[in-house]
């Protein structure tokens, strides 16, 4: 499960500024598309991810917005389709808990009876080196046939690193670097992956790295398009 996370780094994506929209690192204004090329260990194009907010509403001090991902093999073979729910209001933004869950996971029980709970993200629009930011996590429990499966993903470690300069085929963006370490429990399986996610506002993730233990590479993703 080499992309357990790529799912939760690549909703940290765009924004844009307007005066209804308090976000500074997400999507919060309708028809904002992203695409994001991910790549192996090895440095090899996995496929594309294509993001699209397909609903916004502004009310009061509040903005909600729904995004829809597609993930395309490097054939451009559709291989997963979902939306996930995000949330801003004051100075604080919030991603549904389950933006936790891996893609293939998600895509392999589907069908199955799932019961979900957990602790939204969170992302406030100040950022600043040495900041410590709160810990996420999820639990599913999947029952199939009578007996009960259980996985938890935990996010801790969560701190802002540093601000540096990352470009891209879409540009040239100053970013706040994001440190995590993401540990993923299932049956008798206990992985823990750290992973450094590159944020630039007024765009959102331009960068994202997942790790081994070793600190090798596991799988990464680049900003390779934007539209607003």
């Amino acid at each position: 499960m080499k992309l357990i996370f790529t799912l939760f780094f690549l909703i940290v994506i765009t924004s844009l500024y307007a005066q209804d929209n308090c976000s500074k690192f997400y999507p919060m204004n309708k028809g904002v598309s992203l695409e994001y090329t991910n790549y192996n260990k090895k440095g090899k194009v996995e496929g594309i991810s294509n993001y699209k907010v397909t609903e916004a509403n502004h009310t009061g001090d509040t903005t909600t917005a729904t995004m829809s991902i597609n993930l395309k093999d490097n054939k451009g073979k559709d291989i997963y389709s979902t939306s996930y729910n995000l949330t801003c209001k004051g100075n604080m933004v919030t991603l549904d808990y389950e933006s936790l869950l891996p893609t293939e996971m998600m895509e392999q029980y589907g069908d199955m009876d799932i019961e979900i709970s957990g602790n939204d993200i969170e992302i406030p629009n100040s950022l600043s080196v040495g900041q410590n930011l709160k810990d996420a996590n999820v639990a599913m429990t999947i029952s199939m046939s009578g007996i009960n499966m259980n996985m938890n993903v935990d996010m801790t470690n969560r701190k802002v690193e540093k601000k540096e300069s990352i470009n891209t085929a879409a540009g040239t963006y100053i970013c706040f670097v994001l440190y995590s370490e993401n540990r993923s429990k299932m049956m008798m399986a206990d992985q823990v992956y750290p992973s450094r996610v590159w944020l630039a506002e007024g765009v959102g993730m331009v960068k994202q790295e997942t790790y081994k233990k070793n600190g090798d590479v596991m799988s990464s993703s680049l900003l390779t398009a934007y539209s607003k």
